[in-house]
């Protein structure tokens, strides 16, 4: 065995020697597998990976499918005279590379002693001061749990690992104007009582409970927090036991429901007709999947059924903790279980063996608690360490890893918690910070610059402003107070169409404003270059022709891509699918064949290619050997590594009719599909389960039809519905994803009837992630803002019709102008739309008219069109799934 010494090397540009554990950022690239040391650099001013890789000293070289962003060679001066590994004879660098032999990107926080896989592309990745970086030459797993540098964050840091530690915040002092912020909530109450979102006709109960603790906090005992606890209280068995009496409760809104009650002097023995304790107690897994037995909503020993989240497990063992009544030890080990290598805590219930993904918010939760159980001093400990360096100079903590921005939420939680454990300073800091946030309605949003407030933000933020937290919340006899006769502030957001799901319109509106939609025809990949993203492109067109909000728009996409017209950088679509090419790219080919099938175009004669005999070419007859990697295995497609490519290529060979040729490819299909129903991400398989790539693969055979094919539908179908977490989101690469509750409801919808129940709650959950501005936030709990690839896949997704059945006629619209890569076309008006003026900050698209305006080649009224679920967009976004995870503009998918 050879042993790794790692050489620090002094990079080109800053060096090593200016940068420290708390000042710059540095990164290290093992050239191990090249005969080479660990090279390491730095950067004082860091702003984001890629730049830190380039200021240390390093050259990159990006993939011709790609771009710059998705690191493919890496060289550095001092070694081999600054060739860039791996050189050309092992890897063309011409398609992504597969996930057996890559540049692996790897990071660390501030005081975080392990590596945590990066998902996000380099140019994503921005950089604070204290942050390390790591490129790694080989292999992960689809969760990156695998594949880790030999060397840790404290080697590159070098000298005492942990340097001077996190130096103290220097952000001011402040003091949060509680009694605003719980006037402003009490605005938000429909009726006085509970909350009701923009657009939504029923309560949303978590969020009521929520006010109600803000309320407790900000004025004690009042006659609104009574009225507000008497409506939960009659309306327990709808929040507690949303599948009726008789199933197993929701424990997250059981725990919710016992500390309003602990809180506010009643008894959680007997709160609404309910023993919300024996509701707990009762509901303690005993074993997980592991065991061959597991009950369905357990994830391991010791969690509490259907709870999901860490947040749920939590606040079930400190409801218990308050009662008085000692939680089973299993649930309070299970939440020790959810702590990283750093003294984090994740958010999402993971296995052993999972990956762990640092949450600020949910770590002062988790340590609150675990100090309130005892016993517990190590882990408490480290998470207190964990906080102090995630903490940033002006007091703020990032809602999620690789985040640089401010957190409300993150920040609220993390502020108590430090108040708990004694550090004070830290706690008055993160106060401050929050102090400064809030906005002239009392509210908060929900990161640093918001200037929408919302009830999820503005609650934590007031028990932090007060002092308190779960732990200790308790009302104090006061006279009531009488609630206002209006509220404080007006929401600036507007209100959703009428429903559960999103709103489509607002959603379409999003997608093509001009600031997205780059001269009204395609999406650029995230970079200055000028490169369009063609996969991104073409999810878009789908979106809309799911819609038919803006067939205008869609034909313009179209057209661009079946005139092949050039990007800024000159590139058309052959670049991105290679068809014609030894490279050919059989997922890529079938989701443009896939477009021209929806919208009534010949894909054989679609972008000066006949697609569908590509794809006959690209059938493989066996698996390739050695360096050559086109074919995973017989049945398979050329360059088509993922389920999704598989899925996408097959549905285009049977809309165009070739069903013999489809054949070897959907048996192929057929035999990835594992024992529980789902399939894999990747090919060959890698025997992970995924609800992406099991929805696409459902899809896919519902359209080969037959009795084997439609057994297998069936089971597929099952498994979804399992993977359903609690608040109608599906677990993804991302968390609690977007992308993967919009597939899954595409997935779903093939047997509609009896899935209505999953259905409901998968859309409303998307609702609950739709933005202001149309767009959608790519996962709960994370970033809030906007992402364009998560808002082209909600948009289309949440119609629920199947890709293989998507139709969309651009009868009635008019040819668009195909741009040259330095042209600018005029941006498309739809009749009764005005055009898009406002810049980046307009909404555009079918909103700008101000609604009502009839879409041209439909006639109908955009206001209607936005209400009814009428098609469905493609989601192959991801021919290769750790590629969103290593290129910053996702332009592999």
């Amino acid at each position: 065995m050879a042993f790794l010494t790692i050489t620090i090397t002094p990079a080109t540009a800053d060096g090593t020697g200016g940068c420290t554990a708390t000042k710059g950022a540095l990164v290290a690239v093992d050239f191990g597998p090249f005969g080479g040391p660990v090279e390491e650099g730095c950067d004082l001013t860091p702003t984001t990976g890629y730049d830190l890789l380039h200021d240390a000293g390093f050259s990159t070289a990006g993939t011709q499918h790609d771009g710059p962003a998705f690191i493919c060679r890496i060289g550095y001066g001092s070694f081999d005279s600054g060739t860039q590994y791996p050189t050309s004879d092992k890897e063309s660098c011409v398609l992504t590379p597969p996930a057996t032999a890559y540049w692996s990107y790897w990071i660390a926080s501030p005081g975080q002693s392990d590596w945590t896989y990066s998902p996000y592309g380099a140019m994503d990745r921005k950089l604070k001061d204290g942050d390390v970086d790591a490129w790694v030459y080989g292999g992960t797993d689809v969760q990156g749990s695998t594949g880790k540098p030999t060397f840790t964050p404290d080697d590159v840091r070098g000298g005492d690992p942990s340097g001077p530690g996190p130096g103290e915040p220097t952000g001011a002092p402040g003091k949060i104007d509680t009694k605003a912020a719980a006037t402003w909530l009490t605005g938000q109450l429909t009726d006085g009582e509970r909350i009701v979102d923009d657009g939504a006709t029923t309560p949303d109960y978590s969020l009521t409970a929520d006010t109600a603790f803000a309320l407790a906090a900000a004025n004690g005992k009042s006659a609104t927090l009574d009225k507000v606890t008497d409506y939960l209280a009659a309306h327990t068995a709808d929040f507690a036991y949303p599948n009726g009496t008789d199933q197993a409760p929701d424990a997250t809104a059981v725990a919710r429901l016992a500390l309003l009650a602990e809180s506010t002097g009643r008894d959680p023995r007997a709160f609404g007709g309910h023993d919300l304790l024996a509701a707990l107690t009762g509901q303690v897994c005993a074993a997980g999947p592991e065991s061959g037995e597991a009950t369905p909503g357990c994830t391991a020993k010791g969690d509490f059924r259907a709870s999901s989240y860490a947040e749920g497990q939590a606040l079930a063992v400190l409801a218990l903790l308050r009662a008085g009544v000692t939680p089973p030890a299993a649930t309070v080990d299970r939440l020790t279980q959810l702590q990283c290598k750093d003294g984090s805590f994740t958010s999402i219930l993971i296995r052993s063996g999972e990956y762990c993904d640092p949450d600020p918010a949910t770590t002062g939760l988790i340590a609150l608690v675990l100090h309130r159980a005892g016993g517990h001093e190590d882990a408490v400990t480290a998470a207190r360490t964990y906080l102090g360096g995630a903490q940033r100079a002006d007091g703020a903590f990032p809602g999620y890893t690789g985040s640089t921005t401010g957190s409300v939420n993150a920040t609220a939680y993390a502020a108590q918690a430090l108040a708990a454990l004694g550090d004070t300073t830290r706690a008055a800091a993160a106060v401050g910070w929050l102090s400064r946030q809030q906005l002239d309605g009392g509210g908060f949003g929900f990161e640093e610059g918001a200037t929408d407030p919302a009830v999820y933000a503005t609650s934590p933020a007031v028990l932090a402003g007060t002092g308190t937290s779960l732990v200790t919340l308790t009302t104090k006899t006061t006279e009531p107070t009488p609630p206002p006769t209006s509220p404080s502030g007006t929401p600036t957001t507007p209100a959703p169409a009428p429903g559960t799901g999103p709103d489509l319109k607002k959603g379409v509106a999003y997608l093509t404003k001009a600031a997205n939609l780059k001269q009204g025809q395609y999406y650029g990949d995230g970079t200055t270059s000028g490169r369009a993203d063609f996969g991104l492109t073409i999810d878009g067109a789908y979106a809309l022709a799911a819609t038919g909000l803006d067939n205008a728009r869609l034909r313009g996409i179209v057209d661009f891509l079946d005139h092949r017209g050039k990007d800024g950088a000159g590139r058309t679509v052959d670049d991105w699918t290679n068809v014609g090419t030894s490279y050919a790219a059989a997922g890529s080919i079938g989701k443009t064949a896939l477009l021209a099938e929806a919208v009534g175009r010949d894909p054989r004669h679609f972008t000066g290619h006949d697609l569908i005999a590509a794809l006959d070419q690209a059938v493989c007859a066996k698996a390739s050997t050695g360096s050559d990697r086109s074919c995973a295995a017989a049945g398979a497609y050329t360059y088509a590594p993922s389920v999704f490519a598989q899925s996408l290529a097959v549905m285009a060979q049977l809309r165009a009719g070739d069903t013999t040729a489809a054949q070897r490819p959907i048996a192929y299909l057929e035999s990835l599909q594992e024992s529980s129903g789902a399939w894999p991400s990747l090919i060959p398989s890698t025997k992970d389960s995924d609800v992406d790539s099991t929805a696409i693969a459902a899809m896919a055979l519902d359209l080969a039809g037959g009795a084997k094919a439609d057994k297998a539908v069936d089971k597929a179908l099952s498994w979804l519905a399992s993977r359903q977490l609690a608040d109608g989101g599906f677990p993804g690469t991302a968390g609690d994803s977007v992308n993967s509750a919009a597939l899954a409801v595409q997935g779903l919808s093939l047997d509609a009837p009896k899935y209505a129940e999953q259905l409901a709650k998968a859309r409303k959950f998307l609702a609950s992630q739709q933005n202001g501005d149309g767009g959608f936030a790519v996962a709960k709990g994370g970033d809030r803002r906007s992402d364009l690839r998560a808002s082209t896949q909600a948009v289309g997704g949440a119609t629920g019709i199947s890709f293989g059945t998507l139709e969309r006629s651009l009868t009635g619209t008019s040819p668009q102008p195909t741009p040259s890569p330095s042209g600018s076309a005029p941006d498309i008006v739809t009749t009764g739309d005005t055009a898009d003026t406002g810049g980046t900050g307009s909404t555009g698209g079918a909103d700008a008219s101000g609604g009502g305006g009839i879409l041209a080649a439909t006639g109908v009224q955009a206001g209607a069109l936005a209400a009814i679920a009428v098609l469905l967009m493609l989601a192959g976004w991801r021919t290769v799934v750790v590629a969103r995870r290593r290129t910053g503009t996702g332009s592999g998918r």
